[in-house]
């Protein structure tokens, strides 16, 4: 249908007398990249050295650089017109962020040449001043059209509310949007405010056609959900270019999430693109758009391209990241554990389900705190970010799974209490929201079909070899990170009516280790502890 619809908008021009002058784009785009500056294996987490030499390993920025340079130069070299974008989300996920706080990934966006990028909710994890520090080290525009950060004296004028490229002898306007929960998913601060994304978007693509720009592409890191609704209700935008969601969409693999591009029919008849490219520099989204003189789209095609070992990797970027790679390689190599099998620590299961990471880890919090009266663990599975594969088990895999150096924090909290954390962690399960509760101590089921606020039905707590009913008057120990017990991730609850709380506890990568040391070797498991009706 939309493929119709502008072959009949081409046809009306033709017939008013209009002259055309098409003008082909093609887009070459990622998003949440979370610092796989190095390849990644099967499991989204750090390939070993082994199985990258076996081919067995996908993305790291020296293939991604290969690739996006060799695009480009092509397009270029046909006479055509290219943009490389960056959905937001670069920061966080490996040993090179922990070390270098977005220093290295900076460097190689700069070293690649992107010409634009998005702020992503993790850009914030280390506050105003880790965004800043970026900031300082990039010469492309970074924007984000629903942020206002005018009262914060590190980033004011320095976070656009849209961009105008210029491409091919055309101006290309980029907008944008972040998701408003940043202020519970990361650290933005009281300076940093938010407006809603629509409203914010619609108001830079009004600035923007007020300056003559009639095409507009927004580049957004909100989740694809919202990203259809901005396709659908944002007048003036010609294509969405996605993250946060980190959806996989493909228009040539049948195991895609969705197609690539996702289209969105408007109420006037008019057919948005909707585009994302999973996550971690596996993939590289080429959007491939065709517009007449008067900035109306015609065309949109192209595909996600996997980044695996068919490509070569850059030399010189490359030799690169192995000497920035030198001060920690000792520490990631160091083997720590033991795994009998692969254990499964994937997005789309802990975030919505029991998973066997959320299982491990929050046993890990509990079995280091127990003998301190503590009787539940409640980890977000969005704090999970790789998988472990069976065999021996590096520092480095242990960092990729738990990244955000989060520390232990036990508090005391009612029964009531503890149902209203998990009817937040529930609340947002059909998004894909890293609030999901992976569990230790307790037993809950819930229906992801009833009404927020009231999905949480049955919950049982551990009493000695039983599981007994929650009582809503009770006081109980709970653990928790430092990030969920100050409000992250909607649980305001533990900031407010936490009793007795102490968020200096271990680094929570070092309990799991301790755990799997003296569970070795780990045998990965689901015992029935989360319930989905």
């Amino acid at each position: 249908m939309p493929m119709r619809l502008f072959a009949s908008v081409a046809a009306l021009a033709l017939m008013s007398g209009a002259a055309l002058a098409d003008f082909k784009l093609d887009v070459l785009h990622i998003n949440d990249f979370h610092s796989r500056i190095e390849p990644i294996n099967a499991f989204d987490s750090t390939c070993s050295a082994a199985d990258d030499a076996a081919g067995k390993c996908f993305g790291g920025i020296a293939r991604l650089a290969t690739r996006i340079n060799g695009l480009r130069d092509a397009i270029r070299a046909a006479g055509g017109s290219v943009l490389v974008l960056n959905a937001g989300d670069v920061f966080q996920g490996s040993l090179f962020y922990t070390t270098y706080k977005g220093a290295a990934e900076a460097e190689f966006m700069e070293l690649i040449g992107f010409d634009a990028m998005a702020v992503g909710n993790h850009e914030f994890d280390d506050g105003p001043d880790g965004l800043a520090g970026f900031l300082d080290r990039v010469s492309f525009p970074v924007v984000s059209s629903n942020l206002d950060v005018s009262r914060d004296n590190r980033l004011a004028g320095r976070v656009a509310k849209h961009a105008v490229l210029e491409v091919g002898g055309r101006r290309v306007g980029i907008v944008s949007a972040l998701t408003v929960d940043t202020i519970e998913i990361a650290s933005p601060g009281p300076t940093v405010t938010f407006q809603d994304e629509i409203d914010g978007l619609k108001a830079a693509v009004a600035e923007l056609e007020g300056e003559g720009v009639n095409i507009i592409l927004a580049l957004t890191h909100v989740g694809l959900p919202r990203d259809l609704e901005i396709a659908a209700m944002v007048p003036g935008i010609d294509a969405v270019i996605g993250g946060h969601s980190h959806t996989y969409l493909s228009s040539s693999d049948p195991k895609r999430r969705g197609a690539y591009p996702t289209w969105v029919t408007r109420p006037d008849g008019t057919a948005v693109p909707v585009v994302q490219a999973y996550a971690y520099g596996k993939y590289l989204g080429h959007l491939q758009l065709e517009f007449d003189a008067a900035g109306t789209l015609l065309h949109a095609g192209g595909d996600a391209l996997l980044i695996d070992a068919s490509v070569a990797p850059d030399p010189a970027v490359a030799a690169r990241v192995a000497a920035l790679a030198g001060p920690i390689d000792e520490m990631k190599a160091r083997v720590v554990a033991e795994a009998a099998e692969a254990i499964d620590g994937s997005r789309e299961n802990c975030r919505a389900r029991e998973c066997q990471m959320g299982n491990l880890v929050a046993d890990a919090m509990l079995a280091r705190t127990r003998a301190q009266g503590i009787q539940i663990a409640i980890q977000n599975g969005g704090g999970l970010r790789a998988s472990i594969p069976a065999g021996a088990v590096t520092m480095g895999q242990i960092l990729a799974v738990l990244p955000f150096q989060n520390t232990l924090a036990t508090f005391q909290l009612s029964g009531a209490g503890i149902r209203a954390a998990l009817e937040n962690g529930v609340s947002d399960v059909e998004g894909g929201a890293g609030r999901f509760p992976q569990v230790a101590g307790l037993r809950f089921a819930f229906d992801p079909a009833a009404p927020k606020g009231a999905r949480v039905g049955e919950v049982t707590v551990q009493e000695g070899d039983a599981f007994v009913p929650l009582d809503p008057e009770k006081i109980y120990g709970v653990v928790s990170n430092n990030f969920l017990r100050a409000g992250g991730d909607g649980y305001r609850i533990f900031a407010t009516e936490a009793l007795n709380a102490y968020d200096y506890g271990p680094d929570l990568a070092d309990v799991l280790v301790e755990h799997m040391v003296a569970h070795a070797p780990v045998r990965p498991y689901l015992d029935g502890r989360i319930a989905v009706k």
